[in-house]
């Protein structure tokens, strides 16, 4: 039988638990990148909803019953759904970068998809405040 040869070192008995905090840390960026683009996809499909009951309503109940409609549910929704992928990325990148350094034991801290996500959020928040003062 021939042997299989690993390329990675060994993980030390000490930073087991230091690799498995950084998975699930990985794990958690994950799931929130998951959430985010679930988000995106149900804004975007709310866009697709109020077209139908458009079709199946009296156009003047709609006009009267509805806030006009400018078509940025959907664009919200692809964006969402872009920065939740992204997102993903970022983490794989990030959980990498992490578990070489705890290795190497040069482990330095790093808070930019930290950044990332708040000023996402942000964004999100601000847009959607104003959509919703837009439709009063």
């Amino acid at each position: 039988m021939p042997e299989v040869i690993k390329d990675q070192k060994p993980v030390r008995i000490g930073t087991r638990r230091v690799h498995m905090a950084n998975e699930r840390t990985f794990l958690a960026w994950i799931r929130t990148s998951i959430g985010i683009m679930a988000f995106g996809f149900v804004v975007e499909r709310f866009a697709l909803f109020l077209k139908q009951v458009s079709y199946v309503l009296d156009k003047s109940n709609i006009e009267t019953s509805l806030p006009p409609s400018h078509g940025y549910s959907a664009i919200a929704g692809i964006l969402l759904v872009g920065l939740g992928s992204l997102m993903s990325v970022l983490a794989f990148i990030k959980y990498k970068k992490t578990e070489k350094q705890i290795n190497e034991d040069t482990y330095q801290t790093s808070s930019i998809l930290n950044i990332l996500l708040t000023c996402s959020v942000l964004a999100i928040g601000i847009f959607l405040v104003i959509y919703l003062i837009q439709s009063i």
